[in-house]
Parts: C-alpha cells; sequence; structure tokens
C-alpha cells in the first residue's frame, strides 16, 4: 500500500531535507505534495535526483485524505495547521518545540523510545525531538541500559543550520565581510558569528537558562528517564552543518569503559569512532550528509564516582530532523498504519 504523505514546510532547509530522505529511503509514497506558505506556492523543491514537485499553498491545502503530514514550518504554523490536519485523520510528525511537552504527543526518537508510539492516536500527533536532544539520547541509550544514568553534564556546540536558512546566509556573509574588510553588522545573530561563538541559543529564561538548555532537560526526561537529571549550556559556533557536543556522565554504579564501548557499537542508529589517535574521531564536518550519530573520546572521567566523557557528533539536519521525522513514519507504517 503506498501513501498520501504531506511535507509542511517544504521550501525551508529541513523541508528539503526531509523530501530528499523520504526518496533516498524509498518511503511508501504514492503521492507526496509539498506545502508552504503562500509566497512559496508554485516554486519547485526536487524529490530525489530526478523528480521535482510544484510547492502548493498550505493555508489552501485539504488534508482530507492525507495519511502523514511531515512538518516543519515554524512552531506558530504547526499550532495553527497541525490540529487541523489531524482531525481531518491524517498523523503529524511536527519537528517544531510546539506540542514536545505535550503529555498526549510522543516525543519519539525510534532508536530510543519506538513504544512510545502507541499512543499517537490521541491527538494524531507525534513530535520530533530538538535537534541536540536527539543525538544526545541516540547515544546514552545503550549506555543507560548498561548502568542507569543519574546525571548528564553537556557543552554543545550547534551549526548556524539549526537556525535555519537566514543564519547560514549570515555566517556566510559575515565571513566574506571580514575577508574584504567590510563591516560586520550582526542581524540574525545576538553578536558576530564569523569567527566566534556564541553562549546564546533560543531566549533567556528566569532561572539564567536559554530555552535551548531548557528543552535539553526536560526532554531527556520525557524520552529516556525522568529521573535523569541534565544541565546544559548551548554554544552557537560558526559551522554550517553538523552538531558536536561534549558530555559527562555520572551513573549509579560502577561502568566499565570497554564495556560501554561494546554497548555503543551494538547500538542502533550509533557509531562508535574511537582511536587514540590523532585524527581518530569523528568531527561536524565530516558526519553532514550522514545518518549516524557518532561517539568519540569515550573515557573514564576520574574526579567522580562512576564517570564517564564523550564526545558526539551528528548531521543536525538528517538525524537531528529529517531522518527522524522519516524513520517515525516508517515504524508508524510497519507498526500501526498497515
Amino acid at each position: 500500500m503506498g501513501y498520501r504523505v504531506a511535507v509542511v514546510g517544504a521550501t525551508g532547509t529541513v523541508g528539503r531535507e526531509i523530501l530528499q530522505t523520504l526518496a533516498e529511503r524509498d518511503f511508501p509514497a504514492d503521492d507526496v505534495i509539498a506545502l508552504a506558505s503562500s509566497r512559496s506556492a508554485g516554486t519547485e523543491v526536487s524529490f530525489g535526483e530526478d523528480a521535482v514537485l510544484k510547492v502548493r499553498a498550505l493555508n489552501a491545502f485539504d488534508f482530507k485524505g492525507t495519511d502523514l503530514v511531515l512538518s516543519s514550518p515554524g512552531a506558530k504554523v504547526s499550532a495553527e495547521y497541525a490540529p487541523g490536519a489531524a482531525k481531518k485523520g491524517a498523523v503529524v510528525i511536527d519537528n517544531t518545540s510546539f506540542f514536545r511537552m505535550d503529555p498526549d504527543v510522543p516525543l519519539v526518537v525510534p532508536e530510543v523510545n519506538p513504544q512510545a508510539l502507541a499512543g499517537y492516536g490521541r491527538r494524531h500527533i507525534v513530535a520530533n525531538p530538538n535537534c541536540s536532544t536527539i543525538q544526545l539520547v541516540t547515544a546514552l541509550k545503550p549506555l543507560h541500559d548498561l548502568v542507569p544514568l543519574e546525571r548528564v553534564v553537556v557543552a554543545t556546540y550547534q551549526s548556524v543550520s539549526g537556525a535555519g536558512k537566514d543564519a547560514m546566509d549570515e555566517l556566510f556573509g559575515q565571513t566574506r565581510s571580514i575577508y574584504v574588510n567590510d563591516p560586520v553588522k550582526p542581524e540574525l545573530f545576538s553578536k558576530q558569528i564569523a569567527f566566534n561563538v556564541i553562549p546564546h541559543i533560543d531566549v533567556f529564561m528566569e532561572d539564567g537558562s536559554t530555552k535551548e538548555e531548557w528543552k535539553m532537560s526536560v526532554e531527556i526526561k520525557k524520552i529516556l528517564d525522568p529521573e535523569i537529571r541534565l544541565t546544559a549550556t548551548c554554544v552557537r559556533v560558526p559551522v554550517f552543518v553538523g552538531h558536536a557536543e561534549a558530555v559527562n556522565l555520572e551513573f549509579d554504579g560502577p561502568i566499565d569503559v570497554e564495556e560501554a564501548r561494546e554497548a555503543l557499537r551494538s547500538a542502533p542508529g550509533v557509531a562508535l569512532v574511537d582511536h587514540r589517535t590523532d585524527g581518530g574521531y569523528v568531527t561536524p564536518q565530516e558526519s553532514v550528509g550522514e545518518d549516524k550519530v557518532y561517539v568519540s573520546r569515550l573515557r573514564q572521567d576520574p574526579t567522580v564516582d562512576n564517570g564517564l566523557n564523550l564526545w558526539v557528533v551528528s548531521d543536525n539536519l538528517r538525524k537531528g530532523a529529517a531522518l527522524n521525522s522519516v524513520q517515525i513514519a516508517e515504524t508508524l507504517v510497519s507498526d500501526y498504519l498497515n
């Protein structure tokens, strides 16, 4: 059986990646509809290597008869259109932050908590987690199964593509300006991003954390274990694609590094690349276009009881967004919608 699939936000960076991923993975779709704002209606987007789809206006589209909606248009747009699509019978897989902490909406990483999809019918909406959370919980799941985690301390190094195409353009434009000795004027970012790092992603909250840091804390509890304590410092770095995370872990009992290494080697969605030589690790640039979450620099932390350190890298547009959404759709099709 082929499905009717709509991609909302099809002209955006993540929307284009979703279309590419659907084509690459030969998703069982008889019909794929590209939707975006009315100003983008009539433009064309690629679907795989050869096919081209003409974009249709979201505000004029009737979702009746649509089986799956993969949505990445921004939280305000999702809040407006996702419930209506669900009421028309579609299952909406939403990549924005709007529904993630709704208790009736599963928050899913298929390699970590596919069982949560059993609750998709409560609202016919499934939430895709934050990109930095997805790669973190994918790496932590096999270790948490080995010995339960108590505390996670993470510093993220997040690429500008996590803030969209305009952010990528700003990094490019600022870099060019510096090389030709033109003035640099931050617009999207609060400070210069080219040749700099900015410890500020999303808005500030009352306790001094940013919302990005809060998201990681609450999402890991919903996905992996409500007892895990997490503290994060989220940093934007002058990289176009690919997020990295330096992670410190504390477990509630002894954990053997070699057992941890073996658990990571056999974990779905994870690639352990940890050679204690020059270049024996993965960087964000090397993760671009790849589906795996890469773990490197695995070692004991001698400063705490039962501690490990590791380095986690992934393509934030693929596993951190598009691929995870498509994997959710694949799991729904195989286990719930057939």
